[in-house]
């Protein structure tokens, strides 16, 4: 069917070629070109495109050196030198003795040279082709020394189109050769595109054996007119390319010897003047792994950058031996990268290899491309013929050369942003998304300066607050349940934070933002809430809560408590009744203080507040009708304040924070020898507070009773909680089995225990468990 459509599609051109004669024959339609034809035809199937591309280069500058700029350039052109240069470095290959290489680009004369000093061509006659062997390699195409693919060889050619390219597109073409063996030399000359060969002359020689190719290139083809800056840029780097990857050959361009004796010095060339963050140089890690791998790495703020040789070709676009070495590196890299990110920031290889400068030196058998350019080298690992089996002091030399804190400087960078992420630089006058939350009906408004958030400990103290706040209002404030106790942001990992839902929501209603400094004034008119109350159990879990919220802030914004913007809200943590007397008690030092002289005390009923839901409703009215009494703000009394906080909370202050709990042990016992009071905070004078006092007299209580209860007695190995478990059990005196829950009721009730039935169901879970012991 097909053909039946195209027979009638060419009888329809014929009549329509003799109806009118500008209509296209189909002998001009259909036509068949010799290679040679289709080469100069379609030039960009074979040297890349003819056409000025501007992009962005390494190239080698007289009077700066090594720079990566942008230049315009003709690929193809690029590439036929390319192939005559390579084809001089594929020559050390073939005779290790040769040492020099010599190239020389004249402008002027638009004329340009290679030489090597390596083993010449055979000057002898083809049996096959009748033409002697230097014709027959550059004036015949489809002719190579590499098409037997069971010889491994580690040269540039493979196609059999290299070196005639240029020739093809030149308008002059010359090819010298000295051959020891044959003792002759040998001169041939093709013009015009390689249309025509001039006279091969050949010579009796005795002398030190040579290659020369010289050529002009024919410019109309690229649609040039002289070899251009650009041009003559990108072919010096070449030569400089040619004398850092091909060992033991010294390369002179245009007569002078280039500075460059190895691949180390050759990578230098890019590094001059190149500085970290801090100014100082970037440190090369090298290393010849064996006689055909050589690598250099070092930091890169451009993402991934590389610089890789196949023998002596510049792939420029990297390929299977960049990455094969690159993944090395970045798996060691990684390993390092995830003992140190304490951010949690999910750090994946390609994340890291965006940090490295590679440059690599290698020889591969028999490399496929995946174009006539070899830009990109596609052969799989298993098939270079070695390995590179980076060594381990090279990996070590990699970890400590930049790399890994320009890694970690991102990681920083990336977490900050996803926090961001979290914030809102808007002020909202109504906010969605957060369960429990009372908002003031003034917060985000004018007057949200004004209006304070009153966190609270618990959904039960919420109802607390919001019993309260029928005597102050709603206009101003705002109510907030907390669950539990807040998260340590200063040692918590960035994905505990960014997962930490609490934490997100403060942030939302607040309308705070992370690492904006509120120093000034004007800046908290950004804010949602003017005040941040906490309003916690007097208990010493209370005041560690309160803690975690300080240093919440403090850790962030510590701008914030310079400006007083954290007040707490206290309440009765027992209150002594007689009659109708009545006596509110703020801490446990303060009631023991009384308690201990009452000569009858037994005429006072004692009730313990275990937390804010304890209070009814008719108290928590008391209590908001006295602001002044229950109201205590923080005000920052200095540097001693962010000490305090600090000691509390790092991580770093471990041995600082047990001389701050011995002290604190020891001055308690010494003021009990001397029957002195304990320190307390909440007397009826305190007015406010500063963040030292509320650290050293009110958290130490906390951490110390933390220990009490979590560190077993030397007397009897227990701790507190289980030693009123087993006092209940032997007063109660139980004959037969008994629930879990019932007997921890019991020790709720008989023993003092202060702290809800959950911790006691804990302790007889394991009380009861059968401990196979061998």
């Amino acid at each position: 069917m097909e053909q039946d459509s195209l027979i009638t599609l060419i009888n329809k051109a014929v009549e329509k070629t003799k109806k009118n004669p500008d209509r296209l024959s189909v002998e001009r339609i259909y036509q068949k070109k010799t290679q040679l034809e289709h080469i100069l035809l379609r030039p960009d199937t074979y040297i890349g495109s003819v056409e000025p591309v501007t992009q962005q280069m390494w190239v080698f500058d007289e009077d700066v050196g090594m720079t990566c700029r942008d230049v315009t350039f003709v690929p193809g052109l690029y590439k036929i030198f390319d192939e005559i240069l390579v084809n001089a470095a594929d020559n050390k290959q073939r005779d290790k003795t040769m040492s020099c290489i010599k190239v020389n680009i004249d402008p002027e004369n638009n004329t340009i040279s290679v030489w090597n000093n390596g083993k010449g061509i055979p000057v002898v006659e083809h049996k096959v082709e009748k033409v002697y062997v230097p014709a027959l390699i550059f004036g015949q195409l489809l002719t190579s020394s590499n098409y037997d693919d069971d010889q491994k060889k580690v040269t540039g050619g493979r196609n059999g189109y290299g070196a005639k390219l240029c020739n093809i597109f030149s308008n002059k073409f010359t090819v010298e050769t000295a051959c020891k063996q044959s003792k002759k030399t040998f001169r041939q000359t093709w013009y015009d595109n390689m249309g025509r060969a001039g006279e091969s002359k050949i010579k009796p020689f005795d002398g030190d054996e040579f290659t020369c190719i010289t050529f002009q290139p024919d410019l109309t083809k690229f649609k040039m007119q002289t070899l251009d800056k650009d041009t003559i840029a990108i072919m010096t780097r070449r030569a400089y390319d040619i004398a850092g990857s091909t060992k033991g050959v010294r390369v002179f361009l245009n007569g002078k010897r280039l500075p460059v004796t190895s691949f180390r010095s050759y990578v230098d060339l890019y590094l001059k003047d190149k500085v970290d963050e801090l100014g100082t140089p970037l440190t090369v890690v090298h290393e010849t792994v064996n006689d055909r791998w050589e690598v250099c790495i070092t930091m890169s703020e451009k993402g991934f950058q590389q610089v890789s040789f196949v023998n002596s070709i510049a792939t420029t676009k990297g390929g299977r031996h960049t990455d094969y070495v690159a993944d090395q590196v970045t798996a060691k890299l990684i390993e390092v990268v995830k003992k140190k990110n304490k951010a949690g920031v999910v750090v994946k290889p390609f994340q890291v290899k965006n940090h490295i400068w590679l440059f690599v030196n290698c020889l591969i058998e028999n490399p496929t491309f995946d174009s006539q350019t070899k830009e990109n080298m596609t052969l799989q690992q298993k098939s270079f013929g070695s390995t590179c089996p980076l060594s381990d002091k090279f990996i070590k030399q990699a970890t400590s050369c930049g790399i890994v804190e320009s890694i970690m400087n991102w990681v920083k960078f990336k977490a900050q942003t996803q926090l961001n992420k979290k914030c809102s630089a808007v002020k909202h006058t109504k906010i969605k998304g957060v369960p429990k939350l009372d908002d003031a009906n003034d917060a985000g408004g004018k007057n949200s300066s004004g209006c304070t958030l009153i966190l609270t400990e618990g959904d039960s103290a919420k109802t607390l607050a919001v019993s309260g706040l029928g005597v102050v209002g709603r206009d101003r404030y705002g109510v907030f349940p907390l669950r539990g106790k807040m998260l340590n942001v200063r040692e918590a990992s960035h994905k505990q934070i960014m997962d930490n839902a609490e934490i997100n929501n403060i942030i939302k209603i607040l309308g705070l933002q992370y690492k904006k400094n509120y120093s000034d004034p004007d800046s908290l008119k950004s804010l949602r809430y003017g005040k941040l109350m906490i309003m916690t159990d007097q208990d010493q879990d209370g005041s560690h809560i309160k803690g975690l919220l300080i240093n919440f802030i403090h850790h962030n914004w510590p701008s914030l408590l310079r400006h007083n913007f954290l007040e707490e809200f206290i309440t009765p943590i027992i209150k002594a009744t007689n009659k109708k007397q009545e006596l509110p008690f703020y801490s446990i030092p303060e009631f023991t203080e009384w308690k201990d002289k009452q000569p009858n005390i037994k005429c006072w009923k004692i009730k313990y507040y275990k937390g804010l839901g304890t209070s009814t409703s008719k108290e928590a009215k008391e209590y908001f009708s006295d602001m002044q009494r229950h109201r205590i703000p923080f005000k920052y009394a200095g540097p001693a304040d962010d000490e305090a906080i600090t000691l509390a909370f790092s991580k770093k202050k471990i041995e600082e924070r047990k001389e701050w709990l011995t002290n604190f042990m020891v001055n308690r016992r010494q003021r009990r020898e001397h029957n002195l009071p304990e320190d307390y905070l909440y007397g009826q004078a305190t007015k406010s507070l500063s963040y030292n006092e509320f650290v050293n007299k009110e958290l130490v209580l906390f951490s110390n009773s933390d220990n009490e209860r979590s560190i077993p007695c030397l007397v009897d190995g227990l701790k507190p909680g289980q030693r009123k478990v087993l006092f209940c059990c032997f007063k109660r005196n139980d004959k037969r089995e008994v629930k879990v829950a019932q007997l921890a009721g019991s020790v709720a009730e008989m023993s003092a225990y202060h702290h809800g039935e959950v911790r006691p169901n804990g302790y007889l879970g394991n009380v009861v468990k059968t401990f196979n012991i061998p």
